[in-house]
């Protein structure tokens, strides 16, 4: 029900109306990060000339608890992605729970033991930085389901601890896995080193994004270039990123594990 109110303390009679408090829905961190966001991206693609829409954002949800996850889908939030996969298939087992249609991306180092529980379990793998991984990958992902999505990750900066392909190996490891019958091949992702200065980290991915385009002349179906994450997002933008992975940004700080 409405309330009508009218108050007669001025020349003319001012009517407002009261929305019961049970009808007022109210609006949540995650959906005002996520509006701030997206006009950042939308101003990123205008700015730099990129095609409206071109940008896809990828939440990361990796770390946070559930109710996070639950206020993203309800909010439209259809992809996530994940580092763990133990925290992750809890997740997925929610989803199904609760008939969550979702698509999930392992972004995380990959371990020959996990293979199988990411090959039956997520869409998208962002990761794959080894051949023999790629194969464990195509190996066990089962019949019924689509082909894996796959990125090559690429470790631009050659730091010991980033997980990643050398660019120089890049190329051949795209040809194998084009020629797996269970993976399909979509594009690069990249973590590079990070610095402050926005010409730094453009200089970092359009690194990448001049080898995305050279390796595309071989395998023209790629199409995703995932780079930029909550820090560094507007240069990735700037140099060609079809993908961005924010966590923090959206969801706030994770708890300590």
């Amino acid at each position: 029900m409405l309330y009508v109110m009218v108050d007669f303390a001025g020349e003319k009679p001012v009517f407002r109306i009261n929305f019961p408090e049970r009808c007022r829905r109210p609006v949540t961190d995650i959906e005002t990060s996520l509006n701030r966001l997206r006009a950042r991206i939308r101003d990123c693609e205008k700015r730099y000339g990129r095609v409206p829409g071109s940008v896809s954002l990828l939440p990361v949800s990796k770390g946070q608890p559930p109710e996070k996850i639950e206020q993203a889908w309800r909010l439209g939030i259809r992809e996530f992605g994940e580092s763990y996969l133990q925290e992750a298939q809890a997740r997925m087992a929610l989803a199904r729970e609760r008939d969550w249609r979702c698509n999930w991306h392992f972004i995380g180092p990959l371990q020959s033991n996990k293979t199988r529980g990411i090959a039956e379990n997520f869409q998208w793998v962002q990761s794959v930085e080894r051949v023999k991984i790629a194969g464990r990958l195509n190996d066990q992902r089962p019949a019924g389901l689509p082909p894996l999505n796959v990125c090559v990750q690429v470790n631009l900066s050659g730091e010991v601890s980033k997980s990643g392909a050398h660019p120089g190996e890049t190329e051949d490891l795209c040809r194998e896995i084009a020629a797996l019958p269970r993976l399909r091949l979509r594009g690069l992702m990249t973590i590079p080193a990070q610095f402050a200065d926005e010409s730094a980290q453009r200089e970092a991915f359009r690194a990448l994004a001049i080898e995305f385009h050279r390796i595309r002349e071989f395998f023209p179906e790629m199409d995703t270039l995932s780079m930029g994450m909550s820090a560094d997002f507007e240069a990735a933008i700037a140099e060609g990123a079809t993908m961005i992975r924010l966590g923090e940004a959206i969801f706030g700080k994770r708890p300590h594990r």
